[in-house]
């Protein structure tokens, strides 16, 4: 009876041991489960030297941070990446958004303590090509401004419109394009950078820009890329760029909203271009859905407004990018096609600050008929629930100023010839087909 009960002990104290040991082995770490989400998906902006507000490279930089990470992921909030992911196109191939596998283990790496595990099973250091935050690679051209615009610390919303030569002595397509705010990240609102042929450069500042003597301006020229508040860059398929001739000047119209000091402003833009000689066979278009009415009574929480666009060819949609101020809520996109069809290509919850461009990925970019509208949806927040809104007893109407709305669309799309719109259409048919036949005969 002695020897069976010892037995049983020793046979429980063996189970114990193995299960406090399986137990201690599945608790996530920092070092094996933890950094290298946040290798891939953070810290590109989560280093030194960056706007964001805390480095994430290490243990010792990460963990007090713990549970801010958790909140954030958990609301997906960060990365920010707003699409909801229950209505339309999902696949897109500037996709920062985390999985529900990583969210979940960042959730129970918190929950299990924030361990830093064993430094044997951290990963080597992400590189970086250089101080600034490239998430196109290294450009193979940069274009700065000669001088800092400087910014006075109080009056109105600014819009200086400022020239530069990029010295371009040949003819380039654009395939990467970034534009990244180096000095006075808090006063810009927006960047709209523009192509300028050399006979539209005919002007110059004379002292209007308050200290910016000497900066040659010029009108805005045929449209290049645009920067909003938490925007990254604009990357084009292959067969699709946009063409900078040699000679051609590049436009920056800046949106300046002063902050309470005076802020020295200056900018990069980044370009890639396309192998000497190659010529894509699509010029890509952008511009910004017509917004609707927009009316925002005090203390309104759900506000809705509406723009339409026709597609006066066969198109390929490229990207959307919700342009809402302050205010906004959400925004969507549907395609109404020529025979009454209607469907809802995505919406995207909005945050002002974070101004995010959805790029399309290549088999599911939106192939759209000629006589399309492309119809916006767009809701604001005027109430005390907008944690963003600075007066909510105010009416607001639309207006360039900060303060006041906007209620619209960046879209990117590229045109085609009835043939080629056919051929594309089939081929994807053709590729949806297969990969239902596949996944039911499995």
């Amino acid at each position: 009876m002695k020897t069976t009960f010892r037995l049983l002990m020793m046979f429980v104290a063996a189970t114990t041991v193995m299960s406090t040991a399986a137990l201690a082995q599945e608790r996530a770490t920092f070092t094996k489960d933890v950094a290298p989400i946040l290798q891939e998906r953070c810290q590109v902006c989560h280093r030194a030297g960056t706007s964001a507000p805390m480095s994430l490279l290490t243990y010792q930089e990460a963990r007090p941070w713990a549970k801010s990470i958790k909140a954030k992921v958990l609301a997906r909030e960060m990365p920010p990446w707003f699409i909801d992911k229950n209505v339309g196109i999902q696949h897109f191939s500037n996709d920062i958004s985390l999985t529900d596998q990583e969210i979940a283990t960042l959730v129970k790496w918190v929950d299990d303590g924030a361990l830093q595990g064993n430094p044997a099973d951290m990963p080597a250091p992400r590189q970086f090509p250089d101080g600034q935050v490239w998430q196109i690679g290294k450009p193979d051209l940069t274009v700065t401004l000669p001088k800092d615009v400087i910014v006075k610390a109080t009056g109105p919303d600014w819009w200086p419109d400022i020239l530069v030569d990029p010295g371009l002595t040949e003819d380039r397509y654009v395939q990467e394009i970034q534009i990244i705010p180096t000095k006075g990240y808090q006063v810009i609102h927006h960047i709209r950078t523009s192509i300028v042929k050399p006979d539209e450069d005919n002007t110059k500042l004379s002292g209007a820009t308050d200290g910016n003597v000497d900066l040659e301006v010029g009108e805005q020229g045929v449209f290049l890329s645009e920067y909003a508040i938490g925007k990254g860059p604009d990357a084009f398929s292959d067969g699709a760029g946009r063409l900078i001739k040699a000679g051609n000047k590049i436009n920056f119209q800046f949106h300046i909203h002063p902050n309470g000091k005076e802020t020295p402003t200056n900018v990069i833009l980044g370009l890639k271009f396309y192998p000497k000689g190659y010529v894509p066979l699509h010029t890509i278009t952008s511009q910004t859905t017509p917004a609707g009415i927009i009316d925002l009574r005090p203390n309104e929480a759900n506000v809705r407004s509406d723009g339409y666009m026709p597609l006066i060819k066969p198109a390929r949609l490229l990207s959307f990018q919700p342009h809402i101020h302050i205010r906004g809520k959400a925004e969507c996109m549907e395609a109404i096609y020529p025979n009454g069809k209607r469907e809802m290509l995505n919406c995207a919850r909005f945050e002002f600050n974070w101004m995010v461009n959805y790029v399309y990925a290549d088999d599911a970019a939106p192939l759209l008929p000629a006589g399309t509208i492309l119809h916006t949806i767009v809701w604001h927040d005027n109430s005390t629930g907008n944690k963003s809104n600075p007066d909510p007893d105010a009416q607001i109407t639309w207006g360039s100023r900060t303060v006041d709305e906007m209620g619209h669309a960046w879209l990117s799309w590229y045109y085609m010839s009835d043939e080629d719109f056919k051929k594309e259409t089939e081929a994807r048919k053709a590729k949806q087909q297969k990969t239902l036949t596949s996944t039911l005969t499995q």
